[in-house]
């Protein structure tokens, strides 16, 4: 049975969003404030995060960082496409606004644990001279550890605008070029980006 931890100072959201999932076969638990999500997770390791950014204290913005290995969806009225974005190249594996439909939040709460579960085959992937383990998402350069935000390693990213995904491969570039000087990303004009061959 998946975990799914609540992260909402709203109680009324929070039991609405937590009586959904008990009735789809997850089993929940909740934190009311920043702090007290750094102490639950502390302790525990659920299997998916819902996270809204206005939270006493350490607010969700300050949160989300802090998390690591673990899919968060943020759920926020924030509807600022700036924030959006932020927040998606911070880490962050989706974002539903409120108000929202239910079915719409389980849906995307369905794919992120389908897709954190992995595809069976390797677990590590190599390019050239660099190693890519899919289960730790860390990635090396010969023999230089890089780490990369869960954006950078998302195979597929929702509500990625076509500025945010330019912006995003040229940090990953950055990334891997500081280690050898090698750039091994090149844009093909029309389709998008790949592996630099030699």
């Amino acid at each position: 049975m998946k975990n799914i931890l609540i992260i909402d100072d709203d109680i009324h959201i929070g039991n609405f969003i937590e009586e959904a999932l008990t009735q789809e076969g997850y089993r929940v638990s909740r934190a009311y404030s920043g702090t007290e999500a750094l102490l639950v997770l502390s302790h525990s390791k659920p299997d998916l995060i819902l996270l809204d950014l206005m939270l006493p204290g350490l607010n969700g913005e300050a949160v989300l960082p802090k998390i690591q290995g673990i899919p968060v969806i943020v759920v926020s009225a924030k509807i600022d496409i700036d924030n959006k974005v932020d927040l998606l190249l911070g880490g962050a594996a989706d974002y539903v606004t409120k108000p929202f439909h239910i079915r719409e939040l389980l849906a995307r709460i369905f794919v992120q644990l389908k897709n954190s579960d992995g595809a069976p085959g390797a677990s590590v992937l190599s390019y050239d001279d660099i190693t890519l383990h899919t289960d730790t998402h860390m990635v090396n350069v010969k023999d230089t550890g890089i780490k990369l935000t869960r954006t950078e390693f998302a195979e597929d990213t929702p509500d990625c605008t076509k500025n945010s995904l330019k912006m995003h491969i040229s940090n990953l570039r950055k990334k891997l070029r500081e280690v050898t000087g090698r750039d091994y990303i090149e844009a093909v004009w029309g389709i998008g980006f790949k592996m630099r061959q030699g």
